[in-house]
């Protein structure tokens, strides 16, 4: 059985948050820091999962976009 890291506590941490109360309750930094957590975990055996893994992805670098696109313009 392999061992949990930390690296994988804080992106299971990250994805409840998600799952609960949705991606705009995470901060920018939580954001940015989720991404490479994510891109990492390969579920390349299973086609379903790495297509999630792709949409999500795609969702919070969307939500990162918009969140600078804020900050510059205010």
């Amino acid at each position: 059985m392999p061992e949990i890291t930390p690296d994988d506590q804080r992106r299971v941490e990250l994805l409840e948050i998600i799952s609960k109360r949705g991606l705009k309750k995470l901060s920018l930094e939580d954001l940015k820091e989720l991404i490479p957590l994510i891109e990492k975990k390969d579920y390349s055996h299973n086609k379903k999962a790495q297509k999630s893994k792709m949409k999500l992805l795609a969702q919070i670098n969307a939500r990162v976009y918009d969140i600078e696109e804020k900050t510059m313009f205010r």
